[in-house]
């Protein structure tokens, strides 16, 4: 299949690359940079400098390269920087999906994976979370994200050739295989990585926000997912599209780790002590998120391979070990 991966420079994005080109795809992907890496990109993919806001743009390259399916994963993703910078994550996540939607209806592109997140439920009402939870998000990011599966809803009931799925992540972490790519992000706000980047002597400590949380450590509680174990659900769920379908499907590990266990997982998998200072919670952290996975697997067969937090955290220590400053930026 002909597939065009936007957001391809990105962490996502890229390894999304390389597996679609190991299993067979032709592959495009679209970056406007802005905080991708080139040298991210698998050297076989065709790539594009672009941005999703210029629809006769993304048009043009629908057409070149025969494009029959659109992976999304160009969005800016700190709840944070959300927060203090709204517009910006609707102006990009939101206005940019339309845009690439008026592009792909102008050429009859009909298949779309978008990808979506765990923060559009929010405060979640239980854990495990499943599918059919309330989504009410407490950020604009999670907002952003969740205007766009509305949107994408309304767009397939008026097209019944369209077809999309829009898997919604939880944490996800580590890095490829064969350590040929991993996570770099500038600020790097993510757990494994921020701990990792501290052993190697590039922070002073790891801050863990809150002890007291009612989990049997005190401390949040998270779901996993390898970077890897992903990008597989998205090329099933890809696979598995025809005309009509509007598929929701949370990808995770169907258990979660604690910030705690997180930590010893590290010392584990690299032999050193972690330097851990103990803070006051932040705002806004739920206890525990966690994921019911089991629709996806039900309807498409998918189910996470790297189930185990050591495992996902040799990945990532392999890419961040030869890869000590990312990408050199």
């Amino acid at each position: 299949m002909n597939v065009m991966v936007a957001g391809g420079a990105g962490y996502i994005g890229s390894h999304a690359v390389k597996m679609l080109l190991e299993a067979g795809h032709s592959v495009v992907a679209v970056d406007n940079l802005c905080r991708g890496h080139r040298q991210a990109v698998h050297p076989k993919a065709a790539f594009h400098q672009a941005d999703l806001a210029d629809t006769m743009e993304m048009a043009a390259l629908l057409v070149r390269y025969e494009v029959q399916c659109v992976m999304h994963f160009s969005a800016l993703t700190y709840v944070g920087e959300s927060v203090t910078d709204p517009l910006a994550y609707y102006d990009n996540n939101t206005a940019g999906a339309i845009s690439l939607l008026k592009a792909m209806h102008s050429e009859g592109v009909q298949r779309l994976v978008f990808s979506s997140t765990c923060a559009t439920y929010g405060e979640p009402e239980g854990v495990p979370i499943v599918e059919t939870m309330r989504q009410s998000p407490i950020s604009p990011y999670g907002w952003s994200k969740y205007f766009v599966e509305r949107i994408l809803l309304d767009y397939a009931a008026s097209n019944p050739d369209f077809a999309f799925v829009a898997p919604r992540y939880f944490n996800v972490a580590g890095a490829a295989s064969d350590g040929s790519i991993g996570e770099d992000h500038r600020p790097e706000t993510h757990l494994i990585p921020v701990i990792l980047q501290t052993l190697l002597g590039q922070r002073e400590k790891v801050t863990v926000f809150g002890t007291d949380y009612p989990t049997p450590d005190g401390t949040c509680i998270r779901d996993y997912i390898h970077v890897e174990d992903l990008c597989e659900a998205h090329i099933v769920a890809m696979n598995a599209l025809r005309p009509g379908d509007a598929r929701f499907y949370n990808l995770g590990i169907g258990r979660g780790y604690s910030v705690r266990e997180v930590i010893e997982s590290v010392e584990r998998v690299t032999g050193c002590k972690v330097p851990v200072e103990y803070g006051p919670r932040r705002p806004g952290d739920p206890a525990a998120l966690f994921a019911n996975a089991q629709k996806i697997r039900e309807e498409l067969g998918w189910k996470a391979r790297h189930t185990e937090i050591d495992d996902v955290v040799a990945t990532a220590w392999k890419w961040f070990k030869e890869h000590p400053q990312g990408y050199g930026h």
